[in-house]
């Protein structure tokens, strides 16, 4: 079968949840490789024109949540500086001829998922003495609305390591991004605090993790009523922290099917997935349009048909 078309949003800052299995058995990503994928996440996200939203890292796979930010927002000088910290000043491509080039590079998606899987891959064959491919199939993306929907998929992301039964509290797990946010203080302002609500809107970066972070928990104690054996944070370890700082919020706002986190093409808000859709309605099967469907236990949410039903 012909590979399906990627739908990215050209020329325009858009936000992707991107997901990427290893091909090999087993989970081989340990300690030491998960940290050199963090690692380098941060790395190309300070080169490509990217904000980073949020990250899990788990044994077989792992989840971004990703802005691309269009190239037209930075000006030459900015790009060139982004190439001499990166490459160094005697290595940098930073000739106006190549500029142009460049500037699509550093915008597109496509490239920074794969300079992130080729690199990686590079470094895990050298160190396990070991040749051929390590990621599976293409990864997968889906283009993300700003704003409620955008907060419920970072938090999905962040629960991953909790839904699995590896830590019982998202923050144990230091290769998520909440981890991140509270074991490290967001060393280095790697991950963007722009959560994109109105209740969000302080200035202080500490209390805006501390709202997501009752967002995430209040959301992780709901058990999937159709997934009895999915994990959740334990009611006990919810009411203790909403004993210290919480206020009982959106317990039953949370989604309660996070496939449409996964296998989606588009979520979002009605007008944005309508909008969105028709731009790429020429990689649909014909027959007749789509409409968005709401998603239940997210008010106001819509997705696309999965990505499954594009030609």
């Amino acid at each position: 079968m012909p590979r399906t078309s990627r739908m990215i949003v050209k020329n325009e800052t858009a936000i992707y949840h991107v997901m990427s299995r290893t091909a090999l058995d087993g989970f081989p990503l340990e300690a030491f490789e998960k940290d050199y994928l963090v690692e380098l996440v941060q790395r190309m996200g300070n080169l490509f024109f990217t904000e980073i939203y949020g990250y899990c890292m788990m044994g077989n796979h792992f989840h971004l949540l990703v802005k691309m930010i269009s190239e037209d927002r930075f000006a030459d000088d900015e790009v060139k500086e982004r190439l001499v910290r990166f490459y160094g000043e005697k290595k940098a491509p930073v000739g106006e001829g190549q500029l142009p080039v460049i500037r699509e590079k550093l915008a597109s998606l496509s490239e920074f998922v794969r300079e992130i899987k080729v690199n990686f891959t590079r470094f895990y064959n050298k160190r396990h003495g070991r040749r051929g491919y390590f990621w599976g199939d293409r990864f997968k993306s889906l283009i993300v609305e700003k704003g409620e929907t955008l907060i419920n998929c970072l938090a999905y992301i962040d629960l991953n390591p909790v839904r699995a039964g590896i830590v019982k509290k998202p923050e144990d797990y230091r290769w998520c991004s909440l981890g991140y946010h509270i074991q490290t203080g967001n060393k280095g302002g790697f991950l963007s605090t722009d959560f994109g609500l109105r209740e969000f809107n302080v200035k202080n970066r500490k209390e805006r993790v501390r709202r997501y972070r009752k967002y995430v928990y209040e959301s992780g104690g709901i058990q999937p009523g159709d997934k009895p054996f999915v994990k959740t944070i334990d009611e006990k370890i919810v009411n203790k922290e909403r004993r210290k700082d919480f206020e009982i919020s959106r317990t039953d706002r949370f989604i309660s099917r996070t496939r449409y986190f996964s296998d989606s093409g588009i979520i979002g808000s009605r007008e944005f997935v309508s909008g969105t859709y028709r731009q790429f309605r020429h990689l649909f099967q014909p027959q007749r349009e789509k409409k968005p469907k709401a998603v239940k236990g997210l008010d106001g949410m819509f997705s696309l048909k999965r990505l499954s039903e594009m030609i």
